[in-house]
């Protein structure tokens, strides 16, 4: 219940609500022109910056501790100026919200501030009867005081055409329009007075863009007037508003009128008509101010409760496209422009917009909502005001015209209207063919192929030749885009489409066969193709392709339920037509420029053939194509399962190498790796690409390619899992050297501990600065190195701590505090000969029992020579002396067994 219609509107305008910020009163509200945010001038002395496409607060000041009655943004200077009750005039940088400059302006309270559109001047008003106009750039000179109201002056503004005019007005119930001479010794006389309310005027302003010599004000006697300057009459009274009018405005880019009053509303009243066309109500009590922004459909108000900026009506640019001719209305005026025009030499760049010739055409005699070409180009149709009219293309001539708040086109040329009580009226060659009143509620009509009307939960399609459905569908779509040739249609839902295919056949055998049809129609009229959640912005034809922007702001294209993406588009944009001959889409916004993007009709055939299994007609359209397409067209493929066509067809390497891998075409994705590697940075190897394939080398087995890849990677682990897997020492060896070099120390230690290279490992943990580690590892499998490293871990920690690295035994100083420690020295020999001559492969499964051996017990029981014969012998087996020795492959890997229990740390 925020909004409360007049009467039915005409004028089609939705109005949502953008921000709703509540307040102390706010006296005065105002739109930077690029950034999206309100300033509102609070009577508590403060100014607020809304961010109204966000709701939040961007920015907060004091000006003082009395009401600032006007603020308004001065974007040249990044200032917002402000008018306050201590008769001051502030400036203050909206940035760093420092204050620039201050002075005193005025002897009473200032009630306005109006800046001008291009010299550094600034008008105030106030309650002392004057107006002075001050000039920045001259350190804020008084240039002129205009005096000769008799009461507190409410508001001043600058003309907009001609900008050495200003208009005043004021609680003795007149206006004024004066001149400026800027301080040149000129008069500061009024020029003339309008006289009519019969109370105080709250505001004034004039018509925007000065096509009308019309000035409007808003009075204590509850109306708004309309007055002619050139003329001096007044030429319109709007009565409605039940409290004093605080403040009234012509929007610039409606045909409407806004008004706001102490009683609580908003009134909307048409530009030219002057019927009230609607009246808002948001409930935050008196309305103080309104503001406007130029080329946008925004409008603030500002009441004692708060600040709400409201979005009035469609941004979408009212136009319509026909093999490159564009018409358009920008306001009441139609212009045109012609992209087969294009001066040569001008290439439209990829996404930049056109340099187009606009030409003027004329004004509409409606307010146009809605322009659309007749399907041959030659006439368009305009809609608005609830009346249509049918023009020449080339020249405004008027074909024909008649009631209807909504008009649309069969593609036959024929065309219907919907009028104000639901009739919908069809009509042949200019002339009324049939009119009916559907049994339901119409809410929107839509034109093509067959005719579409939306009731409350459905849409009902009819035949344009005569009353008959064809189907009812139960969805409630909100625009119905058909194909050319009528074969292919799309309903567009608010948050998803449909794509039906629509049977022309079948629905003339149905009628032929003379079958019932029933309330739903005939079943056959439709098939369903695709459901796409996506929300639709706009959308056309281009052939068997659907275009569309999403809400996303993205250009995609669907053929046969396959998404494309085009472009993501930087600002909102809508689609406007497709030139075949130039492969070109051309998009617009609602600014009316236009933007070239690229879509090859070829590639739409040859996708749709694909889509078909149709692959002979595919290969025809190929051959079409520039090379330049190959790579979006071997994705499409992939995306259709046909990954070795798209294989063949790509000239990515990148998508080369993901399509070989997955095809199992290993060698061919290394050799893609290799010519890849050749045009990358020495630097950035492509290593990623080469784990990946020696992932899936490895996983089908083929061990030579995944080494190659593996190693190319530098991936050691893998190497390590490969290599030790295998019982190849040497690649172990390798490994550990390159993990070495590579400092990546657990695997080195892991490599040359399973080769017996017990000392090697032993050099890594020192090379790593792993002191303790390795004290210990010599103490279990290289004792003789011990000493050598307690004296470099003493030294080490020394510099940390005198008194720790003190309490560290060496075996040499303290040979007692170390249990069996010849016996351990001794066990080493015995495994560094037995290194020397391993034993076979075939042998593990008696050699893995020396793992478990307790080394020092038996040294102890055989004693040294004893312990060596044992181990070199082997356990329990003689080795078969006739037998030759088999070649030696490395034993699957065993860890070598420790020689000695670990040392504990001697006290000192």
């Amino acid at each position: 219940g925020e909004l409360k219609s007049a009467r039915k509107m005409p004028l089609r305008l939705d109005i949502k609500k953008k921000l709703s910020a509540r307040s102390d009163r706010v006296k005065c509200v105002d739109f930077h022109p690029s950034e999206p945010w309100t300033l509102s001038a609070l009577y508590s002395g403060n100014i607020f910056i809304w961010d109204y496409n966000t709701q939040t607060l961007v920015k907060q000041f004091e000006v003082c501790n009395l009401p600032v009655r006007c603020a308004k943004f001065v974007t040249r200077k990044q200032w917002i100026a402000t008018a306050s009750d201590d008769m001051h005039i502030r400036v203050f940088n909206y940035n760093s919200l420092e204050k620039a400059h201050e002075f005193e302006a005025h002897t009473d309270y200032i009630r306005y501030i109006a800046i001008h559109p291009t010299l550094p001047y600034l008008l105030s008003s106030s309650d002392d009867m004057s107006i002075k106009l001050w000039d920045w750039d001259k350190n804020w000179q008084n240039l002129q005081v205009f005096e000769s109201h008799a009461h507190y002056v409410m508001m001043c503004q600058w003309n907009p055409k001609d900008t050495n005019i200003f208009c005043s007005c004021s609680l003795d119930r007149s206006i004024k329009v004066w001149g400026v001479s800027g301080g040149a010794g000129g008069s500061s006389n009024c020029h003339f007075t309008l006289t009519g309310h019969q109370r105080g005027v709250n505001c004034v302003e004039y018509s925007p863009g000065g096509e009308k010599p019309y000035i409007i004000s808003g009075s204590d006697d509850r109306t708004v007037k309309i007055w002619d300057y050139q003329t001096k009459q007044c030429i319109q009274t709007l009565t409605g508003h039940t409290n004093n009018v605080s403040y009234a405005l012509f929007h610039p880019a409606l045909p409407i009128i806004l008004t706001g009053s102490e009683d609580g509303t908003v009134r909307i009243w048409h530009g030219s008509t002057y019927r009230l066309e609607a009246t808002l109500s948001y409930f935050l009590e008196r309305v103080w101010s309104i503001s406007v922004l130029k080329g946008s459909n925004t409008a603030a108000l500002g009441y004692d409760e708060g600040t709400v900026v409201i979005k009035l009506g469609s941004e979408e640019p009212v136009a319509s496209m026909h093999s490159g001719k564009i018409i358009w209305a920008k306001g009441n005026e139609i212009q045109t422009a012609n992209l087969k025009l294009l001066d040569e030499g001008v290439t439209a760049r990829e996404g930049e917009k056109v340099p187009l010739s606009v030409k003027d055409m004329g004004a509409a005699e409606v307010f146009p909502q809605y322009i659309a070409h007749h399907p041959n180009g030659r006439l368009f149709a305009v809609c608005g005001d609830g009346e249509f009219v049918i023009y020449t293309a080339q020249a405004l001539r008027n074909k024909s015209y008649g009631p209807a708040l909504e008009f649309v086109w069969a593609h036959s040329g024929a065309y219907a209207t919907r009028d104000s009580n639901g009739k919908i009226t069809v009509f042949q060659d200019f002339k009324e063919s049939f009119s009916f009143k559907p049994q339901f509620n119409v809410e929107e009509i839509f034109g093509g192929r067959l005719l579409g009307i939306r009731g409350g939960d459905f849409i009902c399609f009819y035949d344009w030749t005569e009353y008959r459905l064809v189907r009812r569908i139960d969805v409630v779509p909100k625009d119905v885009i058909w194909s050319e040739d009528g074969t292919n249609v799309v309903l567009i839902c608010p948050d998803s489409f449909y794509v039906l295919r629509h049977d022309k056949e079948a629905v003339q055998a149905a009628l032929v066969s003379g079958v019932a049809v029933d309330e739903d129609g005939i079943e056959a009229a439709f098939d369903l193709q695709n459901e796409i959640s996506d929300k639709v912005i706009s959308g056309l034809w281009v052939g068997d392709c659907f275009v569309y922007i999403s809400h996303a702001q993205r250009l995609t294209c669907l053929v046969a339920g396959s998404q494309e993406t085009l472009a993501h588009l930087d600002r909102v944009q809508y689609l406007l037509g497709y030139m075949p001959e130039q492969s070109k889409l051309y998009l617009i916004d609602k600014e009316l420029n236009v933007t070239p993007f690229t879509l090859h009709m070829a590639l739409i055939e040859y996708q749709s053939a694909i889509m078909r299994k149709d692959f002979p007609t595919a290969e025809t359209f190929f051959a079409q194509l520039p090379e330049s397409l190959h790579n979006r067209i071997a994705r499409f493929l992939e995306n259709q399962g046909y990954q070795a066509e798209a294989l063949r067809i790509s000239k990515d390497d990148e998508h080369r190498f993901e399509l070989a891998t997955q095809l199992g075409k290993l060698q061919m994705a290394a050799d893609i790796i290799v010519s890849i590697s050749a045009q990358a940075n020495p630097a950035m190897p492509p290593r990623g690409k080469w784990k990946n394939l020696g992932d899936v080398a490895l996983e089908q087995g083929d061990f030579t390619l995944a080494k190659r890849c593996f190693s190319e990677a530098k991936d050691l682990g893998a190497l390590f899992l490969l290599y030790t897997s295998v019982g190849d020492a040497e690649g172990v060896l390798n490994t550990g050297k390159l993990a070495e070099e590579s400092n990546i120390g657990n695997i080195a230690v892991l490599c040359y501990l399973l080769l017996g290279e017990t000392k090697r490992a032993l050099q890594v943990l020192i090379n790593a600065n792993r002191l303790p580690e390795a004290a210990f590892f010599a103490r279990t499998y290289c004792p003789s190195e011990l000493s050598r490293v307690v004296q470099i871990w003493t030294e080490d920690l020394a510099k940390v701590n005198q008194a720790v690295a003190e309490s560290l035994a060496d075996p040499a100083k303290y040979p007692d505090l170390f249990q069996d420690y010849d016996l351990t020295l001794a066990a080493e020999k015995v495994f560094e000969a037995k290194r020397k001559n391993p034993p076979v492969a075939s042998a593990y499964a008696t050699e893995k029992e020396f793992l478990e051996m307790d080394v020092i017990e038996e040294m102890k029981k055989l004693g040294p020579d004893g312990f060596q014969s044992m181990l070199l012998k082997g356990p329990l087996v003689e080795r078969p002396a006739a037998v030759p020795e088999p070649v030696k492959p490395m034993a699957p890997v065993a860890p070598v067994a420790p020689v000695a229990p670990v040392a504990p740390v001697a006290p000192v």
